[in-house]
């Protein structure tokens, strides 16, 4: 049976990722520091924890669900304790992207994150409709990437990486190189910067008098409509007059020189930010 440890298990991407790998064809040993980790997944999954070194005996897989910021510091502890061929599985490209995995050959490299429950989905259960992060109930995609290691360590990666987002739609193979600019790029200097705009703008509105069920209710029922035309779910067109607002608006929102936030330089000084 392929064994796995997992660290951070007790936290609460450890404790997703626990569940869902809870009954597989895999030997997942639990690894956690905090007492508090350690009473979460008695008390929610029923499982008990060892002792890092009693879990990277013989491992097969290393998960490291811990946060950016110690992956490198706890990559570097366990890696002399790894026989060769052992995959270390990373949930976000920052960490490997700024060279924060220890150097060796022998070791494989995976990288995995999710891409979250689409917005425009076909979820009908309430359950499902209410996970907005996934690896619960909704059905979402996800991406993966070899760093390095044999071809044929892929395949395993991405089997572990469909139990632990399950469920999952589509699975997308990609760079690391390329899942950097997906995230922090495009997902968060972007998209969660132009979205923290849209509510500082409905805020706005409220202060100028509207009612702020109101304005919220507007503001998200056009996200739908807008997205679905600008995203190509559904076949659409704007009026003349919002197209005409998007000509006049966006050079007053957005700088000319916006896309060099995909830039090389610009998206590893991002990642060194915040690893």
């Amino acid at each position: 049976m392929t064994s796995i440890a997992l660290f951070g298990a007790g936290g609460k991407m450890g404790c997703r990722l626990a569940k869902n790998l809870k009954g597989s064809r895999f030997d997942v040993r639990h690894v956690e520091v905090s007492e508090v980790g350690k009473a979460r997944l008695e008390q929610e999954l029923g499982l008990s924890t060892v002792p890092a070194d009693k879990a990277l005996d013989g491992a097969d897989v290393v998960i490291l669900a811990v946060p950016d910021t110690v992956i490198g510091k706890v990559a570097a502890a366990i890696v002399d304790k790894l026989k060769s061929g052992t995959m270390v599985m990373v949930l976000d490209a920052a960490a490997p992207f700024a060279g924060h995995l220890p150097k060796r050959d022998d070791l494989t490299y995976f990288v995995t994150h999710p891409c979250h429950p689409p917005i425009f989905n076909d979820e009908t259960e309430l359950a499902a409709r209410k996970d907005h992060f996934g690896g619960i109930a909704a059905k979402q995609h996800i991406v993966s990437a070899l760093m390095q290691g044999p071809e044929a360590d892929y395949a395993k990666g991405e089997e572990i990486a469909k139990i632990i987002w399950a469920p999952v739609m589509r699975s997308h193979r990609v760079t690391v190189e390329q899942m950097a600019l997906l995230e922090p790029g495009l997902s968060e200097t972007v998209c969660a910067s132009l979205l923290v705009v849209m509510r500082e703008a409905m805020d706005e509105c409220v202060a100028r008098g509207v009612p702020k069920e109101a304005a919220r209710d507007f503001l998200l029922g056009h996200m739908n409509v807008l997205g679905a035309v600008i995203f190509d779910e559904v076949e659409g067109v704007f009026s003349d007059a919002c197209n005409k607002a998007i000509e006049f608006g966006k050079p007053m929102l957005m700088r000319d020189d916006w896309k060099r936030v995909f830039e090389p330089q610009e998206i590893a000084d991002s990642i060194r930010r915040i690893t």
